[in-house]
């Protein structure tokens, strides 16, 4: 490997460090409802979006919640010299997409059927730290 490779590499590598993220596949909640209590802590410092999740009264908030705390360890295990409380982490990014539909159908008057669309969603989210980012 040539060196100017080997320099962009390593650059990659230590921009990698500062950010984790975590991903939940096939929740069973619409993206709609999802995307309501993603949207109250895109961007907060992690843990004031820990306690909006923990205090939130949806559902949803208890699935972020957990994915969060997932996300705060994998940082954690990606950098396991820094301290948390100096990293100043936050949710850099938090993403809902559309999963799978269960597609079922239900009856209806005079032998008609209504088709009921049962929805599920991916959710990922990025955490980033400031102070490494200020710090070099």
């Amino acid at each position: 490997m040539g060196s100017r490779k080997k320099q962009m590499a390593d650059a990659i590598k230590e921009d990698r460090k500062k950010v984790a993220f975590a991903k939940l596949n096939n929740c069973p909640t619409s993206p709609r409802k999802m995307r309501l209590v993603a949207d109250l802590v895109r961007g907060k410092q992690a843990e004031k979006a820990l306690q909006i999740l923990r205090f939130s009264p949806k559902e949803a908030s208890r699935r972020l919640e957990k994915l969060l705390l997932s996300a705060i360890a994998n940082w954690q295990a990606k950098n396991e010299d820094a301290d948390l409380e100096e990293a100043d982490l936050f949710v850099q990014e938090i993403r809902v997409d559309g999963g799978s539909m269960l597609k079922r159908l239900r009856p209806a008057p005079q032998g008609r059927a209504h088709r009921i669309r049962k929805r599920s969603n991916h959710v990922t989210v990025v955490i980033g730290a400031k102070n490494n980012t200020q710090a070099k």
